[in-house]
């Protein structure tokens, strides 16, 4: 494979990668006057975060995250880069989720040799998040050739994965660990330190100082701030000064529900379920944080007596692996989760954890009638062995579906959400027959009031606030709240678009 090919080689990629890098060249800017940020992803909407910040003498950017949701997703995802990859002086990520670190290999596929920034969690888990990633795109690429060629459109150039495996193994070894509360410096004119954002295992808010022209600039990065009270992750740090800010705004709109709400609806899907349908529930759910948010949920359900002798199945070989990644970093856990795991290895509660490691465990769980939970990835329902078992079990109303996060639009499950009465997976027409719940409460993502709470510890204001990471309408009653209850004037960015700092 020639050095900087994204894809396999082929007619249809080589022009593809021409027209990208042509249009890369012609938008090559001329020395700035000062520093500036561009919003090229999760800007009025919620995945591909990526931000480019350029000084005269740094460039760099703040994660490099994967579109999702919908077709258009693949067409974004090949011309993400509107910059020259191999000028980028270093990569800062916030945390391992693929909306944030999902483009990493084809960065460095790219072009990019650069060293990436992460905390010794995250990159703990973008050794599997990664790898999985990547075989996810060769094996959709693989399909989708399948399907193109039997019905006769092989004419057409192959669909090429957005990176392989082998990319991905490249990429990995340019991750660098960084410790939370120590700053360090990725370059001579920027100062960096990493603080816990709450979200999930290893994720951060970052805090950047730049200089240049003998004048100091703090930007700060929120990226996705937790919800404080919360399972597995410590609550979110405060962050008291920046002349910059970005700040996500995924629930800004909305207050979650409490966690013993959550749980009540929760054991009312099982209960309904098992004990009236003689069915089972299916969870879509994100192997990274959603997973085991779930694992201890029931936990402390069965501990409190309110489950018992229950049947899980975590049917995602990255969700096996990051719940041991998980359990191995249990310094950065919160007390309570850590007397979880110690009552969950004592062996006295009746709870049943199985995972499924290959295919065929994964298809035998088809032959399960009634009475188990399965866990399976992805969170959106737009890839991974969730699509097969929502294909299995969706069309039959002794089932239940449970949402547990959120669902971005123009995906398959947020189609579901929506109560769409057919979805198409696979190919195939399915009716949507099964009952479909949605947890209000179990979101890793802080609600509008954590978020604004978070916020009020900057003293003074930043001088200049930009929303990121949420959709135009959530957004909006989100910049409404800041103006309302702060004082402060924020940004709303579109995607593409560049402002000066400072």
């Amino acid at each position: 494979m020639a050095l900087g090919h994204p894809s396999p080689p082929g007619r249809g990629v080589t022009v593809r990668i021409h027209l990208i890098r042509a249009y890369n060249e012609s938008h090559v800017q001329p020395a700035i006057k000062s520093m500036d940020i561009s919003f090229l992803g999760a800007a009025q909407e919620v995945t591909g975060s990526c931000y480019l910040v350029r000084t005269n003498n740094v460039k760099f950017i703040v994660d490099c995250g994967l579109f999702q949701g919908g077709p258009e997703s693949y067409r974004k995802n090949l011309a993400a880069f509107q910059f020259e990859p191999n000028e980028i002086d270093f990569v800062l990520l916030t945390h391992a989720h693929t909306d944030h670190a999902g483009l990493l290999p084809r960065l460095s596929a790219f072009g990019f040799k650069g060293p990436i920034y992460a905390t010794d969690a995250s990159v703990d888990l973008l050794q599997v998040m990664l790898l999985d990633s990547a075989h996810i795109q060769e094996s959709e690429a693989l399909w989708q050739n399948k399907r193109r060629h039997k019905q006769r459109k092989g004419a057409r150039a192959d669909v090429a994965p957005l990176y392989t495996v082998a990319q991905a193994q490249t990429c990995l070894q340019q991750l660098d660990d960084v410790a939370y509360g120590e700053e360090f410096k990725p370059h001579a004119d920027a100062r960096v330190r990493f603080q816990d954002a709450g979200h999930i295992l290893g994720s951060a808010s970052i805090e950047v100082w730049l200089s240049e022209n003998a004048k100091t600039t703090k930007v700060v990065f929120s990226g996705d701030l937790g919800q404080p009270g919360r399972l597995i992750v410590r609550d979110p740090t405060p962050i008291k000064e920046a002349d910059v800010l970005l700040v996500e705004s995924t629930y800004g709109n909305r207050l979650h529900k409490s966690i013993t709400d959550t749980k009540a609806e929760l054991l009312n899907a099982i209960d309904d379920t098992f004990n009236k349908k003689h069915g089972n529930v299916i969870v879509p759910a994100f192997a990274l944080g959603r997973t085991q948010e779930l694992i201890f949920m029931l936990l402390q359900l069965t501990i409190e007596g309110k489950l018992k002798n229950i049947n899980v199945f975590i049917d995602s070989p990255l969700g096996s692996k990051a719940t041991k990644i998980t359990l191995d970093n249990l310094q950065s856990l919160d007390e309570e989760t850590r007397k979880l795991i110690h009552e969950m290895r004592s062996g006295k509660h009746p709870i049943h954890i199985r995972f499924s490691e290959t295919v065929e465990d994964s298809m035998a769980l088809n032959d399960i009638r009634s009475g188990a939970i399965i866990i399976a990835g992805s969170g959106m329902c737009e890839a991974g062995r969730i699509k097969h078992h929502l294909k299995h079990r969706l069309g039959h109303k002794q089932n239940s579906i449970l949402f547990a996060g959120y669902q971005g639009q123009g995906t398959l499950g947020r189609r579901i959400v929506d109560r769409a009465p057919i979805v198409t997976i696979y190919g195939d027409e399915i009716r949507v027959a099964a009952d479909i719940y949605t947890l209000g409460g179990l979101s890793a993502h802080g609600d509008q009031r954590a978020l604004l709470d978070w916020l009020g510890h900057f003293s003074p204001p930043p001088k200049q606030t930009f929303i990121v990471h949420g959709e135009q309408s959530t957004m909006q009653i989100f910049s409404e709240k800041i103006t309302g209850e702060l004082g402060w004037t924020p940004t709303m960015p579109t995607s593409g678009s560049k402002y000066e700092l400072g």
